[in-house]
């Protein structure tokens, strides 16, 4: 009888060890699978050389303005934007494929009610175009990859450069310093970490 129970007990503790470790696997799996996806969906959101989406997704997935300013050469409205006054250190995405364009190191204050930089980030990521809309002669700048609209490049910048590009906030993504790692974009990380960085230029704004 003893040998009995003994034999039982046994058997229900096996069960129960099986049973609590076949959970654990289930829970350690999901979280993951969970993991996996969460970081598949930023490597596309973040992934500068993803196809761009077609029209109809992209009247989806960008609001009203951003659609205008991109897709139809909009221009926002100035100072009623959301960067012309933003100080903090960071970079500036492409809206649509998440393109490195501009570096708060290089914004200033134009005056102007638009973000303004001295310089891309790279000019790989930036094409320049002749733009003779509404009887003048400007020269327009847009998203290399998405060829998106971004605004117009003139030469009454301050030093080093002399150039100003003055591009519409709808058309970009910011993406702040301390953010920069988990976005995916860590390679820029020491822009900010020369004496000179972790702002914008000095008495630029």
């Amino acid at each position: 009888m003893n040998t009995t129970r003994l034999i039982h007990t046994h058997r229900s503790h096996k069960t129960l060890w099986f049973g609590l470790l076949g959970t654990i696997v289930v829970i350690v799996g999901s979280i993951l699978f969970s993991y996996a996806q969460t970081q598949k969906k930023e490597a596309e959101k973040m992934n500068p050389t993803k196809e761009v989406p077609g029209d109809a997704e992209l009247r989806s997935q960008l609001t009203k303005d951003q659609y205008h300013v991109t897709r139809e050469c909009g221009t926002e409205t100035p100072f009623h934007n959301a960067y012309w006054d933003n100080h903090k250190p960071g970079i500036y995405v492409d809206i649509i494929t998440g393109a490195p364009l501009f570096s708060s190191l290089d914004k200033f204050d134009s005056g102007t009610g638009w973000p303004s930089f001295t310089k891309p980030i790279s000019k790989e990521h930036v094409v320049e175009k002749r733009d003779s809309s509404y009887g003048m002669e400007r020269t327009e700048v847009r998203s290399g990859k998405s060829d998106s609209h971004l605004g117009h490049v003139f030469e009454d910048g301050p030093a080093p450069t002399g150039q100003r590009y003055c591009v519409n906030s709808a058309a970009l993504r910011f993406i702040p310093v301390e953010k920069l790692q988990a976005e995916g974009y860590g390679q820029y990380l020491p822009l900010f970490s020369k004496p000179e960085g972790g702002g914008e230029n000095p008495g630029s704004e």
